[in-house]
């Protein structure tokens, strides 16, 4: 998919269900044909997509939340599922190749797949020549949370023991703008809400626009209901922000990209006759 001079592309790490107790498992899409009958779907688990974000300009290499990572270390029993690593292949780059990584925030569903254990049961960083690019609070509030062991929403959680290896190795650069650009044309923009350093990418060139969404918006069946509610860090902030995005990626013909859609990935927003927001795959004509 292309933004101007961007090339965008998700790499998809599967369907996955996942429980209120924050635990993933992999999962046979073939059971998403039939929800009315799935006895666990919907009452005690959710079915959702992984999908990191690879955006490229021919002089950049830049991928946006890493994912689970699931394969990756030495004694994983995921070698069959897809991670960062594979997908990244299917486009000719290999993790060396990649200039930046930004995190929208550290919940391990998004970031684990920033580090994997080697067959020397060593920590290594899976993007050894890249900046790894977190917000200050963010970071903070994930190394209390886990100090004092009180996570405290439901769903996917921090797992930090890995990253202070990315620490240790001075490889974090720590945000503290509200907005900054990475590079010319990919801005970091601060939406909070989900956690306390919650960030969104908007990417601006040639007269086009996106966004990877991260958890402000996950999927696309949070774009008129606010089924966060339980997740959310601060509902207010949450709401708010999400609200004016909308309304600005609305206004600027912008394509979202949402990281936990099972299917609808990728659009364009329109609003239908009872004025909600619907996803268009054409540009809109003014």
């Amino acid at each position: 998919m292309k933004t101007g001079r961007f090339s965008i592309e998700q790499l998809s790490e599967g369907f996955f269900e996942l429980f209120k107790d924050g635990s993933f498992i992999k999962m046979d899409p073939s059971r998403l044909d039939d929800l009315e009958t799935d006895p666990s779907l919907g009452v005690y688990s959710s079915a959702i997509g992984i999908d990191p974000v690879l955006i490229s300009d021919g002089e950049f290499n830049v991928v946006v939340d890493p994912g689970l990572g699931w394969g990756l270390d030495h004694s994983s029993s995921y070698k069959n599922t897809s991670n960062i690593i594979t997908n990244l292949d299917i486009f000719g780059l290999r993790p060396q190749d990649i200039d930046f990584v930004i995190l929208t925030h550290l919940h391990f569903d998004h970031a684990a797949g920033c580090t994997f254990v080697n067959a020397d049961s060593e920590t290594s960083l899976t993007f050894p020549n890249a900046k790894y690019l977190v917000r200050q609070d963010e970071w903070e509030f994930a190394v209390h949370q886990q100090i004092t062991k009180s996570d405290i929403t439901p769903g996917a959680g921090y797992k930090l023991d890995e990253f202070y290896k990315i620490a240790a190795e001075n490889r974090f650069e720590f945000i503290t703008h509200d907005e900054i650009e990475v590079i010319n044309g990919i801005k970091m923009i601060k939406s909070a809400g989900h956690t306390p350093g919650h960030q969104i990418v908007k990417i601006e060139s040639g007269g086009d626009t996106a966004y990877i969404l991260g958890d402000l918006i996950p999927t696309e069946y949070h774009l008129n209901h606010y089924a966060m509610k339980l997740i959310d860090y601060d509902q207010i902030q949450a709401k708010k922000f999400k609200t004016l995005l909308l309304k600005q990626a609305l206004k600027e013909d912008a394509r979202l990209y949402f990281y936990h859609s099972l299917f609808n990935k990728t659009g364009r927003l329109a609003k239908d006759r009872h004025r909600n927001y619907v996803l268009v795959d054409e540009k809109r004509k003014f």
